[in-house]
């Protein structure tokens, strides 16, 4: 059951060669992330934008989390400022899961970026947000903000880029991957009395929350039978014989696996 914590740049103090910094642009990609986690299930919790490394490795340690994802872009030494491009993805070297997600944020970047040659994954043992997390974790430098082109690429294809991360996300969770559509609320409304939420859209997945009839929800994507729900801060997924539909759900499958999830909220059973 895939919990995201998500950590965009809090480093203000980055300008780019265009317009804006680090901090603006990182959020603004992170912003562009969360309906496409959202519609497939995955709780993600974000950090304080205006707080700092450090704080976003206590944050991210202080809750359970699946994953950590840093949002990053880069600058070159002054001796070559503006003259270097390229994306790289860095993990832990020990950790096989921040490898394993890294190679798949590379091979869903390559074919967005112009030099595809250079976009790879990277060890590192000095970066903290690598070496401090209790998650396994990885860290996108997405380009470098001191190269006219790059920072162009960055920022003139926020949606794209946002898209083939959460794809990797979702693929790295082994979830459907669903695109945001227009959402409807409905009610809870199971068999038993309750809706039950569940970690994946399976019949034997486990039940995250015991969402009680009549409780409103809101319904983010459809999936084979299943929807994608947000009860208050909960998401997961629920058969659609427990969500009475008002109109179509929103989000389409894609043609490559992603997303699901789930989230504590206090009016729900929980197991």
């Amino acid at each position: 059951m895939p919990f995201l914590f998500l950590s965009p740049s809090t480093q203000y103090f980055n300008p780019y060669i265009t317009t804006g910094d680090e901090r603006y642009w990182m959020n603004a990609l992170a912003d562009e992330m969360m309906p496409y986690l959202h519609a497939s299930g995955i709780t993600v919790t974000r950090n304080d934008p205006d707080g700092s490394a450090a704080q976003s490795i206590r944050d991210s340690n202080a809750s359970r989390q699946d994953f950590h994802l840093a949002l990053h872009s880069n600058a070159a030494p002054q001796a070559l400022s503006g003259r270097l491009r390229g994306v790289d993805i860095y993990y832990y070297p020990t950790s096989e899961a921040g490898l394993r997600m890294a190679n798949i944020l590379v091979d869903n970047i390559k074919p967005i970026y112009p030099l595809p040659d250079r976009v790879q994954a990277r060890s590192s043992t000095i970066i903290g947000e690598l070496r401090r997390t209790r998650a396994p974790a990885v860290l996108a430098e997405l380009g470098y903000h001191d190269n006219t082109e790059d920072a162009n690429w960055l920022t003139g294809n926020l949606d794209e880029i946002a898209r083939v991360l959460a794809l990797g996300v979702t693929e790295y969770f082994g979830v459907p991957f669903l695109t945001p559509g227009d959402e409807f609320d409905a009610e809870a409304a199971g068999e038993n009395g309750y809706m039950a939420l569940r970690a994946y859209p399976q019949t034997d997945a486990e039940i995250l929350a015991q969402v009680p009839n009549g409780t409103a929800v809101t319904v983010l994507g459809d999936f084979n039978g299943w929807y994608t729900v947000r009860a208050g801060d909960l998401y997961g997924f629920a058969s659609i014989a427990e969500v009475p539909a008002r109109r179509h759900a929103a989000g389409r499958m894609t043609n490559r696996p992603a997303g699901h999830s789930l989230r504590a909220g206090v009016y729900f059973a929980f197991f």
